[in-house]
């Protein structure tokens, strides 16, 4: 797919939808792929060496300042080993979780840990979460239970060193957010899961934050692929007449969802698929361009074409709804159904890298090789 001359967006794919070019442009990814393995590299595919490396030392850098400005009783909380069992149990509920949060921190303490997020996520994925945060305490307001709906009741928490040349994490967690952040030297990042909510999606009048949706280009962007479908094609798409009331592939069910259901994006239109890849940017580019650009790559390796886009429950704004965009190195799910369908849970997988995995096993390999 070449874009229309006046069409907007996608220059991060860099890549042709023509059904031919796709096949070629695949199987030039899939031999790169075969070098790369051959190497004891396979996921770093096209990033720039010297990018990919600036961004992992930024990251660490960033992550050292923050344990440099720990006092010695805050450390214990924050500094795990990375196969402590924590470094998976992620949650969006709001519960006690490990970490120090930021109502325990000094303001520079607090500095330290967006400019730590900084690190990882772009603009956009920085002003999200600081729209989420400002959603909790909104939340608190019209709940009239500040104290539950805190938003310093977030927790940063690192596994592993990041002085050190071996695999280390970190994450960013709260109600209705928990931010991963894996890093394998050598091999890349990994950055999911990445679980965003809202609760309210739109803040209600007369709250002077009236109209504030932390959230709403996932749901413009669902409804409006969804509504620029055919009568058959949505018919395809739709998976079920009911929103299931919360996403099903939550913490400690992220393999739950095994079979692609819904419409291809091989059977869209080329139009349609434009669509469908402004909604799959609207998460991916949540994080830092060169990690954006790295998961757009891995997408492309693992055919675009065979990506569903799935729809459950009303296909009108304001009514509970949900959505889905299910591929080999892809899941994503949306759903708006809670408090009048006013609640909103997302989240992104990458079924073969959740925490790290597939970058970790070819480090492993690596290592295993080198040590021979």
């Amino acid at each position: 797919m070449f874009l229309e001359p006046g069409s907007t967006g996608f220059s991060n794919w860099g890549f042709v939808w023509r059904r031919s070019h796709v096949l070629m442009l695949e199987t030039l990814l899939w031999s790169r792929r075969h070098v790369l393995r051959a190497l004891g590299l396979t996921t770093m595919l096209m990033i720039p060496c010297r990018a990919r490396a600036r961004l992992q030392e930024d990251m660490a850098r960033r992550a050292r300042e923050l344990i440099e400005s720990l006092t010695d009783a805050q450390r214990p909380q924050v500094l795990y080993p990375f196969d402590a069992d924590e470094r998976r149990d992620w949650h969006y509920f709001p519960r006690r979780r490990p970490g120090l949060s930021l109502g325990q921190m000094t303001a520079v303490q607090q500095e330290r840990v967006w400019a730590l997020l900084g690190a990882g996520l772009s603009e956009q994925g920085v002003e999200k979460t600081r729209d989420v945060v400002r959603t909790e305490a909104i939340l608190g307001e019209l709940t009239g239970r500040r104290q539950y709906r805190d938003p310093s009741n977030y927790a940063i928490v690192l596994f592993g060193d990041p002085a050190s040349e071996r695999p280390w994490s970190w994450r960013f967690e709260g109600h209705h957010l928990s931010l991963t952040f894996t890093m394998v030297p050598g091999h890349g990042v990994a950055v999911t899961p990445a679980f965003m909510g809202a609760n309210p999606a739109t803040v209600p009048k007369p709250h002077e934050q009236a109209g504030l949706k932390a959230l709403g280009t996932e749901e413009d962007h669902g409804f409006r692929l969804l509504h620029s479908l055919s009568d058959t094609q949505r018919a395809t798409a739709l998976i079920a007449s009911d929103s299931f009331g919360d996403i099903l592939s939550g913490p400690g069910r992220e393999g739950r969802l095994q079979q692609r259901v819904g419409l291809a994006l091989g059977d869209m239109t080329t139009a349609q698929r434009q669509q469908a890849l402004a909604l799959i940017e609207t998460y991916v580019e949540n994080v830092r361009p060169e990690l954006t650009q790295r998961e757009l790559e891995r997408l492309t390796a693992a055919g675009l074409d065979t990506i569903h886009f799935a729809w459950a429950g009303s296909q009108h704004p304001g009514r509970p709804h949900y959505y889905r965009l299910h591929g080999p190195r892809l899941l994503i799910e949306y759903d708006n159904t809670q408090n009048g369908a006013n609640h909103i849970h997302a989240v992104w997988h990458d079924p073969t890298n959740s925490f790290g995995q597939d970058l970790l096993r070819a480090h492993y390999e690596t290592s295993h090789r080198k040590s021979q």
